[in-house]
């Protein structure tokens, strides 16, 4: 906790006379610090440091975490490091665009959850086939009970964390309610490549359109979204466009209308990682795309220009994003190919020279270094397998 100072500083100017210079002047300073008086009560003030056996145990994480946040809602006559870093620039609050959910109570779930233990710990059979590892946990069944409970809030936490709302939408989110399966076809003996939330695929196994299926209720129209915020070779705020279908009925994509055809991942070579994300948007009703769609084929990288944000924008009265799916990808030889052969351009390649390593001047008697201290200063081509 900072105290507050008040500090001041005393300057005085002794005069000195010499033989042969004169008067002088030497100045010296020194500063003076008094403690301020507290606003208010100090944290933990009433707390005797000398006795902490005395104190009150949490006994359990969860009455801490209680303790904690009823703690956190009350006034203080102090200021966080969050209060002082966005001091003056106001406070925005996240807009949530997600359709409406209820998620119930939570006490109920957390009864039910319990109920379950209970009967597990109760069961020998269960117990028997742990103890000699033979229980078979059915993922499956696992993966749909968590779609359908966390799995929601687990996903907008990791898009939080990768930066894609604040990226796509500046600041806003949704909960996606609604799970994408997406599957890309690799080719080769491997089978199907998945797309979760951040795992790797190449733009090889990406070279085709995914197979992408999902729970839809029969007559309602969705919207499926490819984009990548971190390609655009012009404008850091853009975005490139990779594949966008409209009006699909039910989960049929392929029975939608393709504003914007499929085209491979192109991460230019030097650049890293790159997030291509999957929006699935629920339609309220049909919706002209005229606006949106693209010349087919469309091999220009300046007509596949696009903004999320935008594209949400003129159609948010007839749509609400409803899922959500994403993979990183980096350059491999098939970037190449898509360059030349699909967008008729030379390849972009960017390189970073590092500067060379710094090292401070050798000394001839190197006190208090490491044994390998010489190797520093050594001909890097000069084997030293022979001196060691």
């Amino acid at each position: 906790m900072a105290v507050p100072l008040v500090c001041g500083v005393a300057k005085k100017v002794m005069p000195i006379l010499g033989s042969q210079w004169g008067l002088l002047g030497i100045s010296t300073s020194a500063a003076c610090c008094v403690k301020g008086v507290p606003l208010g009560k100090m944290p933990n003030e009433d707390i005797d440091a000398s006795n902490l056996d005395s104190l009150e145990k949490y006994r359990s994480y969860h009455r801490y975490l209680k303790a904690v946040e009823e703690e956190s809602g009350r006034p203080h006559w102090w200021k966080t490091y969050r209060d002082y870093i966005t001091q003056g620039k106001g406070h925005t609050d996240v807009v949530d665009i997600s359709l409406p959910f209820s998620r119930g109570a939570r006490g109920r779930e957390v009864k039910e959850r319990r109920k379950v233990l209970k009967e597990n710990h109760r069961s020998s059979e269960m117990e028997r086939a742990a103890r000699r590892r033979t229980l078979h946990v059915p993922l499956p069944d696992m993966k749909a009970e968590w779609e359908k409970t966390n799995g929601r809030y687990h996903i907008r936490r990791i898009a939080e964390h990768y930066g894609i709302y604040k990226d796509l939408l500046q600041g806003a989110h949704f909960l996606p309610h609604v799970p994408i399966e997406i599957e890309y076809s690799s080719g080769k003996a491997a089978g199907r490549v998945p797309v979760h939330h951040g795992n790797v695929v190449t733009p090889t196994e990406a070279g085709s359109p995914p197979r992408v299926n999902f729970e839809a209720e029969e007559g309602s129209l969705w919207t499926l979204l490819l984009t990548n915020p971190d390609g655009h070779l012009q404008d850091n705020e853009s975005e490139y466009l990779h594949w966008l279908v409209g009006n699909i009925p039910g989960n049929a994509v392929k029975s939608g209308e393709e504003i914007c055809h499929y085209i491979p991942p192109f991460p230019a070579k030097g650049t890293g990682y790159h997030r291509f994300i999957f929006i699935l948007f629920k339609q309220d009703n049909r919706i002209d795309f005229n606006e949106d769609s693209r010349p087919s084929p469309c091999h220009s990288l300046e007509t596949r220009t696009f903004q999320t944000l935008d594209f949400y924008r003129r159609h948010q009265d007839a749509m609400t994003p409803a899922g959500l799916a994403f993979f990183q990808c980096l350059w491999d030889d098939s970037v190449t190919n898509t360059f030349h052969q699909i967008l008729h351009m030379k390849e972009p390649v960017f390189e970073y020279h590092r500067p060379p390593v710094y090292h401070p001047p050798q000394k001839k008697f190197p006190q208090g270094q490491p044994l390998r201290y010489l190797d520093r200063y050594r001909n890097s081509t000069e084997p030293t397998h022979t001196i060691y």
